[in-house]
């Protein structure tokens, strides 16, 4: 009985002499890592560059919510502000609608993952000779990269709800949107991991992000709210940012003592948890560990992925 042998995967056979082909895979390392984010960040960049349409639009709800609500919302609140040149209603609210700014372009720039994941460009990703985290974090990188640019453009129109072009005001924002933005972008990346049809996705980034918003107290003070409002606006990521925004700002306005007064204590008083006032750097620091457990989280659901 004649016997079979099986020859190897990379070997041909030329002339009666076996050869061996070798396959060359490039080496893993840090460095390779380091490249696959540096690649992914700029492709997010290149698409965002090719869709003019897409950064215009994304600044017209801001627009609308910052002069038209926030000039309807300013003749409500009229009565109980108090009568001052120098302070308008759209200055409360201005900080809100800057987190705003990056709010949907930081989430919705996640939805490429399920994008790629339908026309199949993901699985040429996730097959490259890299680690799965290098792609998540490139991804983050490159929506809180986008979302803080869109957030710099809104942040030119801070004359209009006068609030100074304090360089340090300025700076400190920018890194704010800067950290808002990853967090926001980690937890698309995160939901957008397991979806598959991208609309799939925008339904229910729609179904979440309009409460992200409503519940940060970007359009309301935090304080005499009932108890279950107050407890969903603690475990909202987005209050931790806007609060101190507002904070930022408020205290580089030049206003009456008696202003001044009535705002920290009715208008901006601070996250508090139980009575004691969260402070500033905590409230970032909060904003950072949640963006990057949410970007752990997208990792580990990447490595599940076939």
């Amino acid at each position: 009985m004649a016997t079979q042998t099986t020859r190897p995967a990379a070997a041909t056979e030329t002339g009666g002499v076996v050869e061996r082909i070798r396959v060359s895979v490039p080496e893993g390392g840090l460095r390779h890592d380091l490249r696959a984010v540096s690649i992914v960040w700029r492709r997010e960049l290149i698409r965002f560059r090719t869709d003019r349409l897409r950064a215009i639009t994304s600044l017209v709800q801001p627009f609308l919510f910052l002069f038209i609500l926030g000039t309807g919302l300013g003749r409500l609140a009229s009565g109980s502000l108090p009568h001052t040149a120098n302070f308008d209603f759209k200055t409360f609210i201005y900080p809100g609608v800057l987190a705003m700014s990056v709010l949907f372009t930081a989430i919705f720039s996640a939805g490429s993952i399920v994008w790629d994941r339908e026309f199949g460009f993901l699985r040429e990703i996730l097959v490259a000779p890299v680690s799965r985290a290098s792609i998540v974090v490139g991804k983050c990188l490159g929506g809180a990269t986008i979302a803080t640019f869109q957030g710099i453009i809104f942040l030119c129109l801070a004359w209009f709800a006068h609030v100074p072009y304090n360089p340090v005001l300025i700076f400190s924002l920018i890194g704010m949107l800067l950290l808002l933005s990853f967090t926001l972008t980690a937890f698309g990346v995160m939901m957008a991991a397991r979806i598959k049809q991208f609309q799939a996705f925008m339904a229910l980034t729609q179904m979440l992000v309009f409460p992200l918003f409503f519940l940060s107290g970007a359009l309301y003070p935090l304080n005499g709210l009932p108890a279950w409002l107050t407890v969903l606006t603690r475990l909202d990521p987005l209050t931790y940012v806007v609060q101190p925004m507002r904070h930022v700002v408020f205290s580089h306005l030049s206003l009456p003592p008696y202003v001044a007064a009535y705002i920290n204590g009715h208008l901006a008083p601070g996250i508090t948890w139980a009575g004691w006032v969260v402070p500033l750097w905590l409230s970032l620091g909060i904003v950072a560990v949640m963006g990057l457990g949410m970007m752990s989280v997208a990792i580990a659901e990447f490595s599940k992925t076939e």
